[in-house]
């Protein structure tokens, strides 16, 4: 098996394992979220158990297992390397909401955007630190079993699946909406089947990115992985020639602040900088953990840059009418546009296999050590492609990308950002921490819980809004 993680990019997908010590990678962002290469290592193993008919000591040799998440995890990565990787967890999905968060919210809503870029890189630096107090722990989860024992994990685990499913929902919304601008000349339709053309598009492309769930070669699903930053990277650029050499009058005035739309958008401008639970993995791949801390300011600096710059771009260059995926305002006579249209169609399709291996490791680690290879193949693809349908489903029903991204950052990314990290660290270093390091954190966890509750009722409302609107047409 290649090493794809050995790579210049990807080397943060190469430590986590579940099972005793679930690992999780993110894309993220975008968040959210890599692919978590070593879990499927763990189960890969006990498979060579079964084929090799030895003794099969699967969970329970879990040092063993350690220690070879460490060799794989070999400290390599340079400073710059590290930087790479972290921007590249970081820019993801929530970079196409930025330019609509910032016209609803008013020009002046760019401070709460860079103030939570500011206390995302704070946490960044404090996951490090609590990774320097136990060196026993490798993961988002270790750090809250460390923090909080087997409550600490469950939790940080729940919320990390919950991530992982809200990404999916909105990586597919995402699919449906640019997918019938792509294929503008398409016309689909079936009579037995009650859908839309852009519906039916949208089926008949995640049917063909169904098959990726059943790979279980690692450097595939890492090369995946590598395409997903590659198309982020992309978006970014289309939009950025748009705006130079588009043609395009980027002359709107944005409002000063929309006090009563804060809320939704808090939700928006977080979710673009979910990517904590990958950076532990960053750390342990680092040459010189002690520079993370320099890892992190400079990657969240590099990123909100990026996002501010994209955010005033877009509420520029289309004001009021601006959609809530910079994508569809872009002209669509535009090279730029058409490449942007393909990159935000291609993603989606990169992302499933990489946002459910986690969980799919997960469920070949847990069945019986004495079943064949094949038959976990089948289960494994099987349960992934059930549970994909769902997901597409739900997206069809749902189709508002604004408000279930809102939601997404409001009820999980604020939390795994933001709330936990300062939490576990306030428990693990409780000795070592400063009055006024104690009030920051303090202060940081509840500042992210507030915005959490008012965030997630605002744009559930809005969700449920455009529901009941939706069904009255």
């Amino acid at each position: 098996m290649s090493d794809f993680s050995a790579t210049k990019f990807g080397r943060c997908w190469s430590s986590l394992e579940f099972g005793k010590q679930p690992h999780r990678n993110q894309v993220v962002s975008e968040t959210v979220h890599g692919a978590q290469l070593a879990a499927a290592a763990q189960s890969a193993n006990c498979v060579t158990c079964v084929e090799e008919n030895k003794a099969c000591k699967c969970g329970k040799d879990t040092e063993v297992l350690n220690l070879q998440s460490e060799h794989r995890a070999n400290a390599t990565s340079s400073f710059t390397h590290s930087v790479i990787n972290m921007i590249g967890m970081l820019i993801g999905l929530g970079q196409l909401s930025t330019p609509y968060a910032l016209e609803n919210g008013g020009w002046s809503s760019v401070f709460l955007l860079v103030g939570l870029g500011v206390m995302c890189a704070y946490t960044s630096h404090i996951i490090g630190k609590c990774l320097e107090e136990d060196s026993s722990s490798k993961t988002y989860q270790d750090i809250g079993q460390q923090a909080f024992g087997a409550k600490g994990r469950i939790i940080a685990s729940t919320f990390i699946y919950l991530e992982i499913f809200f990404a999916l929902v909105s990586y597919t919304i995402s699919l449906s909406d640019n997918l019938p601008l792509v294929l503008s000349g398409v016309h689909a339709h079936l009579s037995w089947l009650p859908l839309s053309a852009s519906q039916l598009l949208t089926v008949v492309a995640v049917l063909v990115a169904l098959p990726t769930l059943w790979l279980r070669d690692l450097s595939s699903i890492s090369f995946l992985s590598f395409g997903g930053i590659v198309m982020s990277f992309l978006i970014f650029v289309t939009i950025a020639c748009t705006a130079a050499f588009g043609g395009v009058r980027g002359n709107h005035s944005i409002p000063l602040l929309q006090l009563r739309k804060i809320p939704g958008i808090s939700g928006l401008y977080i979710f673009s900088y979910a990517g904590h639970i990958v950076f532990p993995n960053i750390y342990i791949a680092m040459k010189d953990p002690s520079k993370f801390t320099k890892v992190s300011i400079a990657s969240f600096a590099i990123v909100t840059m990026l996002y501010t710059a994209l955010a005033f771009m877009g509420a520029k260059l289309f004001g009021p009418a601006v959609s809530s995926q910079i994508t569809l305002s872009m002209p669509p006579h535009l090279i730029a546009t058409k490449i942007a249209l393909w990159a935000t169609v291609l993603t989606p399709m990169t992302k499933y296999a990489l946002e459910f291996a986690p969980f799919a490791s997960q469920l070949e680690h847990n069945l019986p050590c004495t079943m064949s290879s094949r038959t976990r193949m089948v289960i494994r693809g099987s349960v992934g492609s059930i549970l994909l349908l769902v997901i597409l489903a739900l997206a069809l029903s749902l189709p508002y990308f604004e408000h279930v991204l809102s939601l997404a950052g409001s009820l999980v990314s604020i939390a795994i950002s933001l709330v936990f990290p300062c939490a576990f660290y306030l428990k693990i270093c409780w000795p070592q921490v400063s009055k006024p390091t104690v009030v920051l954190n303090g202060v940081l966890i509840v500042l992210g819980a507030l915005l959490g509750v008012v965030g997630t009722i605002s744009s559930s409302k809005a969700l449920i809004q455009s529901i009941q609107s939706g069904h009255s047409r």
